[in-house]
């Protein structure tokens, strides 16, 4: 009897157990939908504002939700102009947010919560953004797929089946994202794909994009679309798209009424045109400035602005790099005041490193925004933890030289040089329906550093990388961990790997300025390929189009005596980058084409070069992995093992970027790679013809 009881007794314990257990790893568990935005308040705050409407409704209830200040305080919210204050800027206190705006107001509230939350003292100076139009680009379809979509389906549409409905989960989840938006800065989204449908236009998809735009409305978000050019005559009934066709100007006007009747604060269109087979204005022998002016005229008495795309190349041009400078010079100064001509960082097309664009400083007369890629096309897809904030640091502090020394593509952006009538600065976004929203946990970063860089293009990746860090994986009261260690153990190391993923993946992928070696199976731009170049295709979507190896070296040759592009950067860049012994030896092989023994700063031969830092790359990969390790008592077990999980991935694929891109070139070198760094795991022939993105998973 009694070993019945103890049974039962012992049985009633492990249920209990497992009970606790379960409710232990539930409070640990996070899928990382809550963003930076997860914390909870520690005290009370008394909000007073005598302005009422829904976006200050919103700012009282952040901070009321998210207080972490002096318990009972007094928080005043005053819109009053001030003369210092731009746009939705505002200027913080202890005790009050001040404003020229409602917006502003609540930038306002949210800058002094992430200062709280973060520990930093509040800034009573004036903060003003340095952009006035932060926008978000989705390259969303109507079918709910998502082009260089790599965290699911799309946020705004569905599959065709359910056609343009909207459901109550779909509101919730929109305001959840305008939340997340307003919170670091970001006012404007294009809902859809830049390869636009020409079922944008239409009424019925319209009237979605209204209810859209009402729900992301009280977060200060404008709506845009992207659209075809040649509207008018897929879905217009007219004969043309011609932008000097009166018929054509009418019709443009007419739907652009339409528009804004049914959204008053739409933002205006985004255009990709004569690029990669979408229609434009050179299809009717009519110039850039032909088709964004046209279009420009009609949103202007709404005040909409134009976003023209200088995302453009040839088939079989000299140097696809050189185009748009070539296309879009001759034309300064010939664009509507309220036409930005929106500009990739790179000139070629969102590379790990790429010289800036030449563009950038050059167009005087125009406005110029940069284009951001903030979904990792070519930087390892949702798989991979590269923390893209030191690439746009890199980037916007990039001297042009267009006006002396300090006219950096951020200045030369943000009019502080030129005057823009206005100033923008789009990324293009990695989010969809998984639940971390980004497919990667550390993917979430660079979202966030992407609105914090458009609101004040100054700010360091090592700032927003701290702020991302507490305010992402800051532990819970149920982790019962001491934040001293938490500190130490965690935030550190992990914000040191965070700043070194960068260089790391362009170490084991694409170092030395080698660009565009990428797989090109199935259009995936995964893993390398620098053997990629099927039979048919144009000749600037084959690898060999880029790095150019060959018996005596490799690179290519864009100086004077090559392709001249060197030619389009201004003085003293033009000199620098022409000359091989001062060229950055990060651009050396964009620049130049060189033989395998050409001898590097360091005293290696050129070939010997390439494989250290294809090591160098791997192995601080594999580095990552025993530092994400060492911090699992400090994070919740859901996210560790996921992010662990990416990590093992990249770690393998890093040794197929070494492997692949060594042996390949080995065969033209005919050198050996140096015996005293690690050997090749994977043979030529089997990554031939692999599909790294499945086979490999």
């Amino acid at each position: 009897m009694n070993s019945i009881f103890n049974i039962k007794l012992e049985m009633k314990k492990t249920v209990a157990f497992l009970i606790l257990l379960f409710t232990t790893l539930h409070l640990h568990a996070e899928d990382g939908h809550h963003l930076w935005l997860r914390a909870k308040s520690t005290g009370v705050v008394n909000v007073i504002s005598v302005h009422k409407s829904s976006t200050i409704a919103i700012a009282k209830q952040e901070l009321q939700q998210a207080w972490q200040g002096k318990n009972n305080a007094k928080l005043v919210l005053t819109i009053k102009k001030h003369k210092g204050i731009k746009g939705d800027g505002f200027k913080l206190s202890e005790n009050e947010i001040q404003a020229n705006t409602e917006l502003g107001i609540l930038y306002g509230a949210y800058e002094l919560l992430r200062r709280q939350q973060t520990g930093q003292t509040i800034d009573t100076g004036i903060n003003n953004p340095s952009y006035e139009r932060r926008i978000l680009n989705h390259w969303d379809n109507l079918d709910g797929s998502i082009e260089r979509g790599y965290a699911g389906n799309s946020i705004f549409w569905h599959d065709m089946e359910k056609g343009y409905a909207v459901t109550d989960k779909d509101k919730a989840l929109w305001k959840e994202y305008a939340r997340a938006n307003a919170s670091i800065g970001i006012n404007g989204t294009v809902l859809n794909n830049v390869n636009s449908s020409k079922l944008m236009l239409t009424s019925q998809c319209l009237e979605k994009v209204k209810v859209i735009a009402e729900v992301l409305h009280p977060y200060g978000m404008k709506t845009y679309l992207s659209v075809k050019f040649s509207s008018p005559t897929l879905i217009g009934g007219l004969k043309t798209s011609d932008p000097l066709n009166p018929e054509v100007i009418k019709w443009w006007k007419d739907k652009t009424k339409e528009i804004y009747k049914m959204i008053p604060d739409f933002g205006g269109f985004l255009i990709k045109a004569n690029s990669e087979g979408e229609p434009g204005p050179q299809d009717y022998g009519r110039t850039h400035s032909d088709g964004a002016n046209m279009l420009a005229d009609a949103v202007k008495p709404y005040g909409g602005i134009i976003m023209w795309r200088a995302f453009v190349y040839a088939v079989n041009s000299k140097d696809r790099a050189g185009q748009a400078y070539n296309e879009f010079i001759p034309l300064d100064g010939q664009f509507r005041d309220n036409v930005i001509i929106q500009v990739k960082n790179g000139p070629v097309d969102f590379q790990p490193r790429e010289p800036f664009n030449p563009l950038f400083g050059a167009m005087k007369k125009t406005s110029v925004m940069p284009e951001l890629q903030i979904t990792q096309e070519y930087l390892g897809h949702s798989e991979q933890l590269v923390y893209l904030a030191k690439m746009w640091e890199e980037f916007l502090k990039s001297d042009t030289h267009q006006e002396g020394v300090g006219s950096t593509v951020a200045r030369t952006t943000d009019g502080s040089i030129f005057s823009q009538k206005y100033t923008a600065i789009a990324g293009v976004a990695n989010i969809g329906l998984d639940a971390n929203w980004c497919g990667h946990h550390f993917a979430q970063s660079n979202w966030y550093a992407f609105g914090r860089m458009a609101w004040n293009n100054q700010i360091t990746s090592e700032k927003m990388a701290d702020e991302w860090l507490k305010l992402t994986f800051s532990p819970t009261e149920e982790m019962n961990t001491n934040p001293t260690d938490w500190q130490t153990n965690f935030l550190v190391p992990i914000k040191k790997l965070m700043l070194d993923s960068y260089e790391a993946v362009v170490r084991y992928s694409m170092p030395l300025g080698l660009h565009h070696i990428f797989a090109g199976l199935n259009n995936t731009h995964y893993g390398p390929g620098p053997w990629f170049g099927p039979k048919g295709i144009r000749t600037d979507w084959t690898a060999a189009y880029y790095h150019k190896a060959d018996s005596f070296g490799i690179g290519f040759d864009r100086t004077t005596k090559g392709s001249g592009a060197v030619n389009q950067y201004h003085e003293p860049l033009k000199s620098q980058f022409e000359n091989v012994e001062s060229c950055p030896e990060i651009y050396l092989l964009w620049f130049h084409h060189l033989p395998w023994d050409y001898k590097m700063k360091n005293g290696r031969m050129l070939w010997d070069e390439l494989c250290y830092t294809y090591d160098k790359g791997l192995n601080e990969v594999r580095q990552f992995q025993k530092i994400w390790d060492k911090v699992q008592p400090y994070i919740d077990e859901q996210r560790f093992y996921e992010v662990q999980s990416k990590l093992r991935r990249q770690c393998r694929d890093a040794q197929i970027w070494k492997d692949g891109c060594l042996l390949y070139f080995q065969q033209f070198s005919k050198r050996p790679i140096p015996f005293d760094i690690g050997r090749p795991v994977y043979d030529l022939d089997y990554l031939l013809k692999t599909d790294l993105t499945k086979t490999l998973n």
